[in-house]
């Protein structure tokens, strides 16, 4: 038999030869293959590292108490809705936000990930045919973007932009509704704490854009994964507080994306729920998530236990999270300006994430990609005796393919506010270090 017939292999698909690991992973990756020692300090990804609500704790302590489903050892499936109690869970942490939970249903998933991608599935056009394609707000959440890819799905856009003070403009509706009747999205997305740009879209914001969804008979999805996380003198936002008495015709086409990722500081245990008060697509979505059998059993019952917390022990919760995160998000901003003079940083309105722009004080040819692999490949800063470098996440990824026509992407990364406080106020020296000497390098 020949030799090079032994030594072939079969073809990737194109899928699998085409992909690129997410924005969000690939500084962590070109990291680990490091041979020297050097610490890092990871703020490309929101992997937060605050303790999970005392109630989940104390359940995750005590798998095999008299209570608990698992005490004989025995892991079973749950139903494919997910757990009753987890179910309460969620719906008792909207109310507590102050929205109404009458005629809602819930459907608890393997993270918001998952419900992100059940989501598409309900609201857009048939695989490969462009139909029906989700509206987004560029930029968008990564996996918005790969999550379309996988199925696939078409995404459109339109864009905002970062001033140069720090805050965002967002498109114009007429801009919007052109967008709509040119490409007929079968959903507009919105995301009212903004990932990636810490943007807060108010209530009246959200009930304008669900104004423009009755008109065209969109779905609207709003991904709620960051609700109370906002630092403005302003009340939470959410798709449930737009209803037909605000905005006659929304009720039916609502969907919101939940997770215990951020808020509940639990991005590990892999729970989110896909929340809706369309009966029908809660249907169809627990019958096409039956091919997944069940969501993560053990993550159901640690997040359950919020199901017995009263609506002003959560609203504790949610001010303890914001009292942290306020101060941090304004300190690291204040201390990123004065060490590079002309950057923009935008401005901590919601969520954990800054936008970094270095578009006024890098050279021509700035490319934040090649940036972030010098820092993870190469680049250090000696910190309290110790090589350090810092993993950030480049924008070009939260940005959907329509929009790559703009530059803003290339000089422009995220900032994840995920490690801890002593470690988040050494970002902007070290981030400063290494862009001096990467610019030095380039010249």
């Amino acid at each position: 038999m020949p030799t090079s017939h032994l030594l072939s292999v079969p073809m990737l698909s194109e899928h699998f030869t085409l992909r690129v690991p997410s924005a969000i992973r690939i500084a962590q990756i070109e990291y680990m293959k490091r041979k020297d020692e050097v610490d890092e300090i990871n703020t490309a990804i929101g992997n937060v590292t605050l303790p999970i609500h005392p109630a989940m704790k104390e359940r995750m302590f005590n798998l095999d108490n008299p209570d608990s489903p698992f005490q004989e050892g025995v892991v079973k499936y749950t139903s494919t809705v997910g757990r009753a109690e987890t179910i309460r869970a969620f719906l008792q942490i909207i109310a507590a936000s102050g929205f109404s939970t009458e005629k809602l249903y819930t459907q608890v998933t393997d993270g918001g990930s998952m419900a992100i991608e059940l989501a598409l599935l309900g609201v857009c056009g048939p695989a490969g045919s462009g139909e029906k394609p989700l509206l987004v707000i560029d930029s968008v959440y990564a996996n918005y973007s790969l999550i379309a890819q996988r199925l696939g799905r078409k995404i459109v856009s339109v864009s905002r932009r970062l001033r140069e003070d720090g805050t965002f403009s967002l498109p114009d509706y007429a801009e919007i509704e052109n967008t709509i009747t040119e490409h007929k999205p079968g959903a507009l997305l919105v995301i009212p704490y903004d990932n990636p740009t810490g943007q807060f879209t108010d209530q009246e914001t959200m009930c304008m854009l669900a104004a423009l969804c009755v008109k065209h008979d969109l779905w609207m999805i709003s991904d709620e994964a960051y609700r109370e996380m906002y630092y403005l003198d302003e009340a939470p936002a959410s798709i449930w507080g737009v209803t037909d008495n605000r905005v006659p015709g929304i009720e039916g086409r609502r969907i919101s994306i939940e997770s215990a990722s951020k808020v509940w500081n639990a991005c590990g245990l892999r729970i989110g729920a896909l929340v809706t008060d369309s009966q029908e697509f809660h249907q169809k979505s627990v019958a096409e998530y039956t091919l997944n059998l069940c969501p993560n059993a053990i993550g159901q019952y640690i997040f359950g236990a919020l199901a017995h917390v009263s609506h002003q022990g959560l609203r504790m919760w949610f001010k303890e999270q914001r009292e942290y995160y306020r101060p941090l998000l304004s300190e690291v901003r204040s201390d990123f300006l004065k060490r590079l003079p002309g950057i923009i940083v935008s401005n901590p309105e919601a969520s954990i994430y800054s936008v970094v722009d270095v578009r006024n004080v890098a050279k021509p040819g700035f490319d934040a990609e090649q940036f972030i692999m010098y820092c993870a490949q190469e680049g250090k800063v000696r910190v309290n005796g110790k090589d350090t470098t810092l993993l950030v996440a480049p924008m070009a990824g939260f940005y959907s393919t329509g929009s790559l026509q703009f530059p803003q992407w290339k000089t422009q990364m995220r900032i994840a506010y995920v490690e801890t406080p002593d470690k988040m106020k050494r970002v902007p020296y070290i981030f400063s270090e290494l862009f001096r000497q990467y610019e030095t390098r380039r010249q």
